[in-house]
């Protein structure tokens, strides 16, 4: 594996230029997670599961617009290697266009009909009555954030990532005060508890979006042209649509998949113990991998490049070799420090602050070493299927070497253990990890067959 790693000089210096931005807004955005289920969670486990309980669908929306993002940075990439602004600006349209609808949709359905939603997810009413509260404000959030994600992300594309860093560390620190404010009563304000969380997120949401568009406005280095995102044109929206659409059903679907295995855990015993426990080993699991999810947003950008700007696809490969190696390696080493923080940190100085029961504590530490046993498989799957395979051209089969291990293995293994035999959260645990294992082999045989390095950007003329 070290042999893979052998690149040309300045190679790993791009690496981290690009990388570490993005780790940077990653684990800004995890970190503001984590405080927001700290604050919840000094109100009790059932304000903390009523919130985890509102977020699955949040979570299903965000993963469309992180579709959106990477599906267009199968174009965007390859354009930017080709300096071809024009048609950076035609994607960038199509993608306004598509999140914004798809995000007022949501806001809609949040707004009008939340008691009927969260009492999809979960049975217990006290749960349903304190999510309703929390869907019916946070939901609107998600239309402003899905505009100012499509326009990071294709800024991130295009090697800018600060921008991305720079918002979202101003909308972090908006949402935390508020959260201070609003939650607890300070300053004068009402206590306002699990409402008082979602006015902050929607407020942090807000004044993102106005400082995504004022530096959109006076950007030098990539100018918005009005005519070109309005009207797109029939060819790129032909060609959105081919690559960006699969990634976008991928996002979505394996997002509901995710949500579902949620949806079983509230239908098992001990819900809001489940939940609460979920809820913060979700939140530690996504700071421990802020590395991975990096690289392959770096990734997807450096082979979408190299491939747009005609790179011999021996370089290409190379190069995506390095970029899974070092994915593996980083989910070697994240995968032990998350299994020993389980047993030796969180039990001692983490969970108390969250005012875990004793239940809840074990089941966290059993859910955090679980994931991190396989967390090399999702190292290299992870920057695999988002990084090489999308920004080589591949959607379709990156869409189903990433859904089908979901629903056909994990998801019924999952229901089965968890809802049929009731064997318990640990047998449910193993069966979420399973979808690693059912990918990396597939995965595997794909990456070294070469198919997935295809330039997207041919014909695309103006519509």
């Amino acid at each position: 594996m070290l042999q893979a790693l052998k690149q040309p000089r300045g190679f790993y210096r791009s690496v981290a230029r690009l990388a570490l931005p993005i780790l940077l807004q990653n684990l800004i955005t995890t970190s503001l997670g984590l405080v927001d289920t700290l604050m919840v969670g000094t109100l009790g486990e059932v304000p903390l599961a009523a919130v985890t309980l509102a977020n699955i669908p949040v979570f299903v929306i965000q993963l469309v617009v992180f579709g959106l993002q990477s599906g267009s940075s199968v174009l965007l990439s390859q354009f930017w290697g080709k300096q071809d602004l024009e048609n950076i600006n035609r994607v960038i349209g199509v993608g306004f266009y598509v999140a914004g609808i798809l995000a007022a949709l949501f806001a809609l359905v949040m707004g009008l009909f939340p008691r009927t939603l969260m009492g999809l997810l979960t049975p217990d009413s006290t749960l349903v009555a304190l999510a309703a509260q929390y869907a019916r404000i946070v939901g609107v959030s998600y239309l402003l954030n899905s505009l100012t994600g499509v326009y990071t992300g294709a800024q991130r594309s295009m090697e800018n990532p600060r921008l991305g860093l720079i918002v979202f560390s101003i909308s972090m620190c908006t949402n935390t005060f508020l959260n201070w404010v609003l939650i607890f009563g300070r300053l004068g304000a009402p206590a306002l508890g699990v409402v008082g969380a979602a006015l902050a997120t929607l407020t942090a949401r807000i004044v993102e979006f106005v400082i995504t568009a004022i530096y959109a406005i006076v950007n030098r280095r990539f100018k918005l042209k009005p005519a070109l995102l309005l009207r797109p044109g029939r060819a790129l929206l032909v060609k959105f649509l081919r690559y960006s659409s699969p990634v976008v059903c991928n996002e979505a679907l394996w997002g509901l998949g995710v949500s579902l295995h949620k949806v079983i855990m509230g239908h098992m015993e001990h819900p809001a113990e489940i939940l609460a426990a979920r809820a913060l080993s979700g939140n530690i699991e996504d700071i421990l991998q802020v590395a991975i999810i990096a690289l392959g947003g770096t990734t997807a950008i450096l082979i979408g490049r190299e491939i747009g700007s005609g790179q011999r696809r021996e370089r290409v490969y190379s190069m995506a070799v390095s970029l899974t190696a070092m994915s593996t390696i980083c989910g070697v080493i994240l995968g032990v420090l998350m299994i020993g923080a389980a047993w030796l940190i969180l039990p001692r100085w983490v969970y108390p602050f969250f005012q875990l029961s004793k239940l809840a504590g074990g089941i966290a530490s059993l859910m955090l070493t679980v994931t991190g046993a396989f967390l090399p498989l999702r190292g290299f799957n992870s920057v695999a299927i988002v990084g090489v395979f999308r920004a080589g051209g591949d959607v379709r089969a990156a869409m189903i070497l990433d859904l089908f291990p979901l629903w056909l293995v994990a998801l019924p293994l999952a229901a089965l253990f968890g809802l049929v035999l009731q064997w318990g959260i640990l047998w449910v645990c193993l069966s979420v990890a399973m979808e690693q294992v059912a990918k990396f082999i597939p995965n595997l045989r794909r990456f070294r067959s070469q198919v997935w390095i295809n330039d997207v950007t041919q014909l695309v003329k103006e519509g």
